[in-house]
């Protein structure tokens, strides 16, 4: 017997499901001033979140003989060393990567649509080896189908590259029926889903400035966690 087709939600890891900007932030100021370049304002700092760390290098002025440094440092402080203070263990450090929350809502959401028959999987530009751990951290991998991230040696770097991978490591399959929807909060989302075909929904409570998922191209942006799973079984269904 064939299988029936599927229906695939790939989720964004950063400001989607994850609250991650004091780990993100903090980790991007130490690389700025070990890098000896000014700090980018509070404002440029929120913009690290969502593109491939190299990328948000690039638009703030780092040269391009610094990227690949200012990546390694990055990574030491986000994923390698424990650096930062717990709020919410005193006394304790953590890297980057846990200097986070799950956004209120979410596991019952992703629960939801499990039930409703969705495959479900993150894909991020967070490098796999990084978004793995957080994902066990915080309790989202048993929740979903599988995690995809860009790559270590920066060869699948892109939202594009990264949604190209998990369909494929998917078994995703349009000719047999298969339908794929991107879910995410900032323009990095949006340009992918449309660069691989795919419809993007815009999480409105995460990272995205005013006006960014709607110009971007996103076909809907909901504002609450509570309307996920309601929204995905709205695309679905037309």
């Amino acid at each position: 017997m064939s299988k029936s087709p599927r229906r695939l939600v790939l989720l964004d890891l950063d400001g989607t499901l994850t609250a991650s900007h004091p780990g993100i932030i903090a980790s991007v100021v130490q690389t700025f001033k070990e890098l000896g370049h000014p700090v980018p304002d509070e404002s440029e700092l929120r913009r690290f979140i969502g593109p491939a760390i190299e990328v948000s290098l690039r638009n703030n002025g780092i040269k391009e003989e610094d990227v690949d440094r200012g990546v390694q440092i990055y990574r030491r402080y986000y994923s390698e060393t424990a650096s930062f203070e717990d709020p919410r263990h005193t006394g304790q450090r953590v890297p980057g990567r846990l200097l986070a929350t799950v956004f209120d809502g979410i596991p019952e959401q992703l629960n939801r649509m499990r039930e409703h028959g969705l495959t479900l999987a993150v894909a991020t530009c967070k490098p796999e080896y990084q978004a793995l751990p957080v994902c066990d951290h915080f309790g989202l991998r048993p929740l979903v189908d599988g995690v995809y991230g860009a790559s270590k040696d920066s060869t699948r770097v892109t939202k594009g590259q990264v949604i190209t991978y998990a369909l494929q490591r998917l078994g995703f399959d349009a000719k047999h029926g298969d339908r794929a929807l991107m879910v995410g909060d900032r323009w990095t989302d949006a340009d992918g889903a449309l660069e691989t075909g795919l419809d993007c929904l815009g999480c409105g409570w995460g990272y995205a400035e005013p006006g960014e998922l709607e110009s971007h191209g996103c076909y809907r942006v909901i504002d609450q966690v509570g309307q996920l799973c309601q929204a995905a079984e709205d695309y679905f269904q037309e």
